[in-house]
């Protein structure tokens, strides 16, 4: 048997980004059990400074996870609150796959944030190297 696994993206700004990522991926936040988080705090098992609000939603402060609705069980996306900025390429990525729609999504990604950073083909591939809000690079495909 295999293993399960999660892919899980370094961040500045967790909560934002996954927001950011689980509206371009059609995707939602998962969500949080605000009373539980209470009860964590309550009993001294957190602290208050170990959560925030975001979107008037209390959260854990280190991290935000998206899921896909539609495929339950399948690899969730953890944003992981980490101090140090992003300096180099990252050497795993997300690819995208729109098909025909390639040119809207980006200009659509282009209006939340991301930037082009180069466009490429090989054969019948052709994509569109980006990157997000926070600097982390995706292709749209």
């Amino acid at each position: 048997m295999g293993y399960r696994f999660q892919v899980v993206v370094d961040s500045a700004e967790p909560h934002a980004l996954a927001a950011w990522w689980a509206q371009t991926l059609g995707w939602q936040l998962e969500p949080s059990n605000e009373d539980f988080i209470r009860e964590m705090v309550a009993v001294g098992r957190a602290r208050e400074e170990d959560t925030t609000t975001f979107e008037g939603v209390l959260v854990w402060r280190a991290g935000a996870a998206i899921v896909d609705p539609e495929s339950p069980g399948t690899p969730r996306v953890l944003f992981q609150s980490v101090p140090e900025p992003k300096s180099v390429k990252n050497r795993l990525h997300l690819d995208i796959r729109v098909g025909e729609e390639r040119e809207s999504v980006v200009a659509s990604l282009e209006e939340r944030g991301a930037s082009v950073l180069h466009r490429g083909n090989q054969g019948a591939s052709i994509w569109i190297t980006m990157i997000d809000p926070e600097g982390n690079e995706f292709c749209v495909g």
